[in-house]
C-alpha cells in the first residue's frame, strides 16, 4: 500500500496498520467473549477489462465471542465479498483469517468445507431453500451434509423450528409459506448446527418492516440465549441500531461509525 494510501486512512482513525477491536457490545449476560476471528491484511482484487480493481485493502479486524456487528456502507464498496470472504466461499487476495487461532485458508477444499459446516451459519436476502422440500427437511440439511444420523438431526430440525415459531409448519413444503416464513425457515437452517458465528446479508431486505422486526428478534434472541455471534450486512438504519456495533466499509477498510451511517 502506498504512503499516499496509509496517510489518507490514518486521518480517517482506520488505517490499514489498525486493528478495530470489537467487543463489549453484545447486551448477552456473559459479556464480551474471547477472540472468535482475527484478520489482518485483508486484500481482494478483481481484475476487470479495464484493469485490476482493489475492492478490499489490507482491512484488519478482530471479533469477539458474543458481539453484534453492522457492515454497512454504499451499495458495491464490497460489503457482500467482504462477507463471502470471511464465511469461506471466496479466498482473499492476500492476507489470513484465523477462526479461535487456527488459520482458515491454509485448508485443503475438504476439510475448509467441514470447518464451514461446524463454524459458520448464513441467513442470505434470499432464503435459499430447497423447494421441494418440506421445512424440516431443509432445516436437517446442514447436518445431513455433515452425515449426522436422520434421526438424531430430524429431532433437532423439529426443536429449532418450534424455536422460531414454525412448529406448526414443518411438514409444509417451503412453496407454501409466505416470505417471512421462509426467511425463518432459512434463520433455523443456519442455527440448527449451534455455530458459534453467523454471517448475515440483507437478511430483511426483501420483507416487510414487521416481518423484517421479527425475523432480525430471532437472531438477537439467539445472540442473547446462546452467545451466538453476528456480522449483518444491511441497509437498515434500524437493524444497524439495533445490532450496536456499526462498521463502514468504505475505500477498502472497515471504520468505526454509527447506525445513521446505513445507507438505504
Amino acid at each position: 500500500m502506498s504512503n499516499d494510501t496509509n496517510t489518507e486512512n490514518s486521518e480517517q482513525g482506520s488505517g490499514a496498520n489498525s486493528v478495530l477491536e470489537v467487543g463489549g457490545s453484545s447486551p448477552n449476560k456473559d459479556g464480551a467473549g474471547s477472540k472468535l476471528v482475527e484478520i489482518r491484511g485483508l486484500a481482494r482484487s478483481f481484475e476487470t477489462g479495464g484493469g485490476q480493481v482493489d475492492v478490499l485493502k489490507g482491512l484488519d479486524l478482530d471479533i469477539m465471542e458474543g458481539d453484534r456487528i453492522a457492515i454497512v456502507g454504499q451499495s458495491g464498496v464490497g460489503k457482500s465479498t467482504f462477507l463471502h470472504i470471511l464465511g469461506t466461499l471466496d479466498h482473499p487476495t492476500s492476507g489470513s483469517i484465523k477462526f479461535r487461532g487456527e488459520e482458515v485458508f491454509d485448508r485443503g477444499r475438504e476439510a475448509l468445507a467441514l470447518m464451514r459446516g461446524e463454524f459458520l451459519g448464513f441467513v442470505f436476502q434470499f432464503h435459499h431453500l430447497l423447494p421441494e422440500f418440506s421445512a424440516v427437511e431443509n432445516v436437517m440439511m446442514p447436518g445431513l451434509i455433515q452425515t449426522v444420523p436422520p434421526e438424531e438431526m430430524r429431532e433437532r430440525a423439529e426443536a429449532m423450528l418450534n424455536d422460531v415459531g414454525l412448529s406448526h409448519r414443518i411438514e409444509h413444503s417451503v412453496g407454501k409459506l409466505s416470505g417471512g416464513e421462509r426467511q425463518r425457515v432459512a434463520v433455523a437452517r443456519a442455527l440448527v448446527m449451534n455455530p458459534p458465528l453467523i454471517l448475515a446479508d440483507e437478511p430483511t431486505g426483501n420483507l416487510d418492516p414487521a416481518t423484517g422486526d421479527q425475523v432480525a428478534e430471532l437472531l438477537f434472541e439467539m445472540n442473547r440465549t446462546r452467545g451466538t455471534t453476528l456480522v449483518v450486512v444491511t441497509h437498515s438504519k434500524r437493524m444497524a441500531d439495533q445490532l450496536g456495533r456499526v462498521l463502514v466499509l468504505n475505500g477498502g477498510q472497515l471504520h468505526e461509525g454509527d447506525a445513521g451511517t446505513a445507507v438505504v
